[in-house]
C-alpha cells in the first residue's frame, strides 16, 4: 500500500540541471503519506503513546508529591538563552541574505568587462570564502562556547549554520548562478542577474538547490501546519526512558556488563527518538515551510522504511540533503576526476557527511565523543558496500531495522553516559571519554 501511494524512485535528470528535491516531472507531497489510512493508524498509535507518557508522569507525581504536577524544567533548560540565539541567527541570516547576492552582482557586472577574468574570479572567491569562514564558521562557534548555550539552543545555532539555511544554500546559489552569468554575454551593457526576491524565497523554502522559480500551490492547506507536540514527545522520552537509567544515583563504575545492559535499555528510546526526529523535521518542519510558502515540491523523503539495502536507505531517508550531496559533492568529484574514481567520490561524500554530523553533535552537546562519526564513516560505509541494491529479500529489511535499533541504542547510551560524566567526573585525558573511568563518587 505504501509503495503504491508513494512516489517513484529518483531517476537521473536528462539535462544538466539537477531537479529540486529529487524530482523532474510529477509533483508529490510528503503530506500525502498521512492520507493513507494504515499510516494514519500508526500516527494515532504514537499520539496514544504520548498521552500514556503524560498520564504516567502525572500519576508518578501524584503518588510521590500528593498533587498533580506537569513540569517542563528540562525543556525550559534546553531552550534557554533564546535571546542570544535570536540575535546570533539574525546576524548569520542577514549576512547570508546580503553578502552572497551582492558579491554575485559585483562579480557579474565586472566579469565580461575585466581583462583578467580568472584573477577576478579567484580574488572574489577567496575574499568571500574568508568572510564566510568568519561569519558562518567562527562566529557561531564563538556564540555557542562563549555564551555557554544549553543543548537545544546550541543545536539551533549550529544546524542553521551548517545545513538548513546558510552554508549549503549560499553555496548552491553561487554554484547555480555563476555558470549562467559566465556563459551568457551581456546585451547592451546589462547582465541578467537572479532576482533578489527569488533568492530571499530560496532561503526559506524547504530545498537546498537554488532555482529562479519553483512550482507553487494555489493556497495554503492549514491542516498541514503545526507540530509543537514533537517537543513534548521528545521531553517525555528523555524524562521517562533515558534519565532514570543514566542519572548517576548509584556509584556503579563503568564495566562491560553495565554497558551491554545500558545499550539494550536504550534501544527503545533510541528508535523512538529517530522516528521522532524524522517526523518532526523531515515531515512536519519542512511541510510547515512548504505550506506557508506554497512550495509545491514536497519530496523531502521516500519510503526508507521499506529499504532492503543501506544504499537505498541513505538515498531515501533525507532526499533534500541527499540531492545536495549528490549534485555538489559526488557528481563534482566525478567530473574533476573524469569519472575515474567513483568509489573515492562516494567515500568522500560519506566522510564529509560524517564529519558534519559529528561536528553538530559535538558542538550541541559540548563535548567530543565520535560515536556518530564511527557509526557513519566506518560501519555506514561497510554496510553501504555489503548491503547494496542487489539485496532484494525482505530479510535484508529486517537486518536494516536491527542495525537501526542497535545503532540508536548505542548512540543514546554512550552520549547519555558521557553527558553525566562530563558533569560529575574529572578529566583523565584530553581525548579519553570521562564515562570510561567514572564511578560518580
Amino acid at each position: 500500500i505504501i509503495d503504491r501511494a508513494l512516489i517513484e524512485s529518483v531517476q537521473p535528470p536528462s539535462n544538466s540541471q539537477p531537479p529540486v528535491n529529487g524530482k523532474t516531472t510529477k509533483q508529490h507531497s510528503s503530506g500525502e503519506l498521512f492520507e493513507i489510512s494504515h499510516i494514519r493508524t500508526i500516527y494515532h498509535m504514537f499520539i496514544a503513546i504520548l498521552l500514556i507518557f503524560s498520564l504516567s508522569t502525572l500519576a508518578v507525581d501524584y503518588i510521590d508529591q500528593g498533587r498533580l504536577v506537569l513540569e517542563f524544567d528540562l525543556l525550559l533548560y534546553a531552550f534557554g538563552k533564546l535571546g542570544t540565539v535570536t540575535w546570533a541567527w539574525t546576524i548569520m541570516f542577514v549576512y547570508t541574505l546580503c553578502v552572497p547576492y551582492c558579491t554575485l552582482v559585483f562579480w557579474g557586472s565586472l566579469y565580461h568587462k575585466f581583462p583578467y577574468k580568472l584573477g577576478l574570479s579567484l580574488g572574489t572567491g577567496l575574499l568571500m570564502s574568508a568572510i564566510q569562514m568568519c561569519v558562518l564558521g567562527v562566529f557561531p562557534i564563538y556564540v555557542v562556547v562563549h555564551h555557554q548555550l544549553p543543548p537545544a539552543s546550541r543545536f539551533i545555532v549550529i544546524l542553521e549554520q551548517v545545513s538548513i539555511r546558510f552554508l549549503m544554500k549560499a553555496y548552491s546559489f553561487m554554484r547555480e548562478t555563476t555558470p549562467v552569468i559566465m556563459k551568457n554575454t551581456p546585451k547592451e551593457g546589462t547582465v541578467l542577474f537572479p532576482t533578489f526576491s527569488s533568492y530571499l524565497y530560496f532561503l526559506f523554502c524547504p530545498t537546498l538547490i537554488y532555482r529562479e522559480s519553483y512550482p507553487r500551490n494555489s493556497h495554503i492547506r492549514w491542516r498541514y501546519v503545526g507540530t509543537l507536540g514533537c517537543l513534548f514527545y521528545g521531553y517525555f522520552i528523555l524524562v521517562r526512558l533515558c534519565i532514570p537509567i543514566f542519572k548517576p544515583d548509584t556509584k556503579q563504575p563503568f564495566s562491560k556488563r553495565t554497558m551491554v545492559l545500558a545499550v539494550f535499555h536504550s534501544v527503545l528510546p533510541g528508535i523512538m527518538l529517530l522516528l521522532l526526529c524524522f517526523f518532526a523535521f523531515l515531515h512536519c518542519w519542512l511541510n510547515l515551510f512548504g505550506e506557508l510558502l506554497r512550495f509545491a515540491d514536497r519530496m523531502f523523503y521516500k519510503d526508507w522504511w521499506n529499504s532492503t539495502s543501506f544504499a537505498n536507505y541513505y538515498r531515501t531517508w533525507n532526499v533534500v540533503v541527499h540531492d545536495w550531496l549528490y549534485y555538489y559533492g559526488y557528481r563534482d568529484i566525478l567530473w574533476l576526476s573524469k569519472r575515474k574514481f567513483r568509489t573515492a567520490a562516494m567515500l568522500s561524500v560519506f566522510i564529509v557527511s560524517a564529519v558534519v554530523h559529528e561536528y553538530a553533535l559535538a558542538m550541541g552537546f559540548g563535548f567530543f565523543y565520535p560515536v556518530m562519526f564511527i557509526l557513519f564513516a566506518v560501519f555506514g560505509v561497510i554496510f553501504n558496500f555489503t548491503m547494496n541494491d542487489k539485496r532484494k529479500s525482505p530479510m535484508f529489511n529486517v537486518i536494516i531495522w536491527m542495525c537501526l535499533f542497535l545503532g540508536q541504542g548505542v548512540q543514546v547510551c554512550l552520549y547519555c553516559q558521557e553527558w553525566y560524566a562530563q558533569i560529575h567526573c574529572p578529566r583523565k585525558g584530553l581525548l579519553v571519554p570521562r564515562s570510561w573511568s567514572c564511578s560518580y563518587e
